[in-house]
C-alpha cells in the first residue's frame, strides 16, 4: 500500500506537464491546419505560406530546445504561449490581408 502511494503522487504532479506538452502539440498542429487550409482555398499566397511555416518551424525548434532538459518550466510555457498567439495572429492577417490567388491558377508550391 505505502508503494502506491508515492507513485500515485508522482504521476498527479507529472500529468499536467505531459498535459501541456500535449496542448501546445495540438496547437501547434491546429496552426499548420490553418495554414494549409488557407494555400488551397488561396486566401494565403505561396510566399505568405513559406513564411508562416517558417514561423511554425521557429516554435518547434524552440520547444524542442526547451524540453531538452526533459519538462518545460512555466515560464518555458508561458513562452511557447506567446509566440503561438503571435503565430496564430499572423495566420489570421495573412489570411486577411487581400492578397489572394487568382481562382484559374492551380495551387504552387508546398
Amino acid at each position: 500500500m505505502y508503494r502506491t502511494i508515492p507513485l500515485a503522487l508522482m504521476l498527479s504532479i507529472a500529468a499536467p506537464a505531459i498535459a501541456s506538452a500535449d496542448v501546445i502539440s495540438d496547437r501547434q498542429d491546429r496552426q499548420a491546419e490553418r495554414i494549409e487550409h488557407g494555400r488551397n482555398t488561396g486566401s494565403i499566397t505561396w510566399t505568405e505560406g513559406i513564411k508562416l511555416r517558417a514561423e511554425q518551424n521557429r516554435i518547434a525548434r524552440t520547444k524542442a530546445a526547451m524540453e531538452s532538459k526533459g519538462y518545460l518550466t512555466r515560464s518555458d510555457r508561458a513562452k511557447l504561449a506567446e509566440m503561438q498567439n503571435q503565430a496564430s495572429k499572423n495566420i489570421r492577417a495573412e489570411s486577411r490581408d487581400g492578397w489572394h490567388r487568382l481562382w484559374g491558377l492551380p495551387r504552387v508550391g508546398k
